[in-house]
Order: C-alpha cells, then structure tokens, then sequence
C-alpha cells in the first residue's frame, strides 16, 4: 500500500514547481503585476439584484452571479428597491483570488479608491468607514480635521483617523454645500460672504453643544434655504437635522 505521505510530499513538490514555472513566466512576460494589483477592467457592473447582506450582494448579469462586496447603507437601500440596478466596479486581483466592491455613485467609488490609498487602509477598513460614514460626511470631517466622527468606524482608532485626516486633506474635495461666493476656509466654516456669518455663527453654536464639525456643517447645509434668517432661526432649523441623524 502507498505510503500517504510520500505522495503528499511528490504532490506538494509538483505544486511547488508548477507555482515557480509561473512565476518565472510571469517575470519574463512582464505579468507580475497581475497579482496584488487592482485592475480597472470593469467600470461597471448592470443587472438584478438577487441577495442583499449586511456589507454584501449579488448581481445576476445575464445569467452570471457576481458577488459584490459594498458599504450597509448600499445595502439597506438597494434591497429597499429590488430590480436592476447599476453598481460602479472596484476589481481587486490578489494571489488568493478576485474580489469586487460595487458603489451606486461614481463618487463613492472614487472616495472609496482615495480611503484604500491611505496607508495601513485596506478595502474592508474603506468599506467600514464608508458604512459608518456617508461619502459627503468624511469629506467634512476629513475637511475640519474631526477624528472623532472618522472613529466611528469600527476598527479606526485615533491615530488612524488622524493619518486619514493628514493623507486625504488635500485629495478630498469639498463640494459646493453653501451657496456660491461662500467659500468653506480651513476647519469647514464659510468665511463672511453673504449670509456666511449666519451660518458661521449657527455652526460654532452647534459645535459648542458638542456637536462635532462634520456634523454642525452638514446640518446647516441641510436646513435649507436660510435668506434673511439670523443666526438663531438658523440654529433651530439645523437643529431640527440633527433629529434626523
């Protein structure tokens, strides 16, 4: 009878040589870069929508399911709306395997692709940080340099908040949350422009509350149209927002 173990050990040194054959080709072909790297061969990614997880889903393209890996709030609202949907496709290659992260905006994709830059910042950390903040969210706290609202995600401490806040600072764009000609300056606060000191004031109030920055920003811009209001009737509405979170 075959000893069990000398035909493991011809096996694994078959295996062995196979791996070192294919690294060597892939040396000489110029292919190593086809391991550990992220591909950019699917944009996206369109079909229905069969299984809906916590940070996970799976699309039926003509007949093929893909898994994609996504953030809980993608999943919340998509398997809020069965049917087709389209997701924007981040394809990461890896010696162990292929995986997909699939975003319903172009913009979260793209924030998604500045969080895996930062160092020590993998895509399931992106994931959870993009699940426990919204895209718009990190870019304000990113902007006034609020660690405490980027540690909200699960396993993201302070000092890995801090580096994101030091990596994305120049990267992270703020978008338009106040009017034109009310420019955010540094810490995430209008300067005096229009109706700015309103707002200005209305924002240093809610931080005083112990609001953080990120979110006394976003509830200002979510109050609306604010013409004519003081500093008070702003206050109130944006207080008003942040029942809602």
């Amino acid at each position: 009878m075959p000893d069990g173990r000398k035909i493991d050990g011809e096996r694994s040194g078959k295996i062995g040589q196979i791996r070192l054959r294919r690294d060597a080709f892939r040396k000489e072909s110029g292919q190593e870069w086809l391991i550990g790297e992220d591909l950019n061969m699917i944009s996206y990614l369109y079909g229905e929508l069969e299984e809906t997880g916590e940070t996970l889903l799976i699309l039926d393209v003509n007949g093929i399911g893909f898994e994609k890996n996504t953030t809980a709030a993608a999943c919340e609202l998509l398997g809020a709306q069965p049917g087709k949907v389209k997701l924007h496709t981040y394809m990461q290659v890896r010696e162990d395997g292929i995986s997909l992260f699939g975003f319903p905006t172009r913009d979260e994709l793209a924030v998604f692709k500045l969080v895996i830059g930062v160092s020590g910042i993998g895509p399931k950390g992106a994931l959870a940080l993009l699940s426990a903040l919204s895209a718009d969210e990190l870019r304000f706290a990113v902007a006034s340099g609020d660690a405490k609202a980027i540690c909200r995600a699960p396993g993201i401490g302070t000092r890995t908040a801090q580096r994101i806040i030091l990596e994305l600072k120049d990267k992270l764009s703020l978008p338009d949350f106040f009017s034109e000609g009310e420019p955010l300056t540094g810490g995430g606060v209008p300067t005096e422009a229009g109706g700015a000191t309103a707002k200005n004031e209305a924002i240093q109030a809610l931080v005083a509350l112990g609001y953080s920055n990120a979110d006394a920003v976003l509830a200002v811009k979510k109050a609306g149209d604010t013409t004519g209001l003081d500093t008070e009737g702003i206050l109130k509405l944006a207080l008003k927002q942040m029942a809602l979170f």
